[in-house]
């Protein structure tokens, strides 16, 4: 048994001694050192060694093996390692072009809602937030539309019971604000909003910028140019813009804001329907029922309301054709931005 082990030991060291590649590493550790390998093979047959002579073949043997261990453990680091200098070179090499990462942008609608804050805020305006989830009496009854009101329809709501919808529109605020303050009061809330629509110019989910001005002597000249100087800053002073007579429940005198098509120049295109003119936002004078509502005397205040779309606002500054682009997440589209 002894003569045994000191023969495996000098054919393990001399195998180690012979190695020149990495993969012969494992071979050799497999054969010797595994779990069936040949020192495992004589360690299990010291059953058959006398009693008396066991500890001293069972000393040897484990001393045997512990140095045959260490000395592959030794080849295994310096192969290695020679293998790891080799790879670093490789990898360290100074004249391999550099790899540029690519870097983060702020989402096209998210620069023109930062952008339409930034030009009210200069113009006095505080910014106020509210729920995404609302009740009927803020987002339709305070704003003189009651139950059954043909004005509902136009929102197409998305209810999660009799009471309680997803807001159709930020202008809630408006009337959460003026419960909770008395005027002068220079307003807006943006945020999203939500209507069961969805086509090139429509998505269920889009974000709105409510604005209002509550004060005495507000008249409606107040609110042209208001509009008009968010007009030239948000386009350029050079946009011919135009107020049209409209209907919104909550205003009275209503409004449409037309601006002249940035396609085609006012000149008529199908993006305009050959007018020459495109619709950005809607306004009107805060209507004396709203007031009322909230406990505000319409004799002695008056103000104006807008409310804007974001991503209408962002398809004509950049002269985009189809709404959902914005939320396909297509680099391509997205870099540009």
């Amino acid at each position: 048994m002894e003569e045994e082990l000191l023969r495996l030991k000098s054919e393990a060291l001399a195998k180690l001694a012979s190695i020149s590649q990495v993969g012969e590493l494992e071979d050799f550790r497999v054969k010797y050192l595994g779990r069936k390998g040949l020192f495992t093979g004589l360690m299990r047959s010291l059953g058959t060694v006398s009693t008396e002579d066991r500890p001293r073949v069972g000393k040897l043997a484990n001393d045997v093996k512990q140095e045959v261990e260490s000395e592959f453990l030794i080849r295994q680091g310096s192969k290695e390692g020679s293998g790891q200098a080799l790879q670093q070179k490789v990898v360290t090499d100074l004249s391999l072009p550099g790899r540029a990462l690519p870097l983060g942008r702020l989402h096209p609608v998210t620069q023109i809602m930062e952008e339409v804050c930034a030009i009210f805020e200069g113009l006095g305006f505080e910014v106020a937030e509210g729920p995404d989830v609302e009740v009927d009496f803020y987002n339709f009854e305070a704003l003189n539309i009651p139950k059954h009101h043909p004005a509902r329809d136009m929102h197409d709501t998305f209810y999660v019971s009799d009471s309680v919808l997803l807001r159709t529109h930020t202008s809630p605020m408006q009337v959460r604000a003026m419960e909770k303050r008395q005027p002068p009061l220079r307003m807006i809330a943006p945020g999203k909003v939500y209507r069961c629509d969805s086509d090139i110019t429509h998505t269920p989910m889009f974000h709105q910028v409510e604005g209002f001005l509550v004060d005495r002597k507000v008249s409606f000249a107040d609110l042209k140019g208001i509009l008009s100087i968010f007009i030239a800053r948000i386009f350029d002073e050079h946009t011919s813009i135009r107020f049209r007579p409209s209907y919104f429940p909550f205003t009275e005198p209503s409004a449409e804001v037309d601006i002249a098509c940035v396609m085609c120049g006012g000149k008529g295109c199908r993006v305009c329907k050959q007018t020459g003119w495109l619709e950005i936002l809607g306004a009107g004078l805060i209507d004396p029922e709203v007031f009322k509502k909230i406990g505000y005397d319409p004799e002695e205040y008056s103000g104006f309301a807008f409310g804007l779309g974001i991503e209408r606002i962002a398809m004509l500054k950049y002269g985009i054709n189809d709404i959902r682009l914005y939320y396909e997440n297509d680099l391509r589209f997205l870099s540009q931005f």
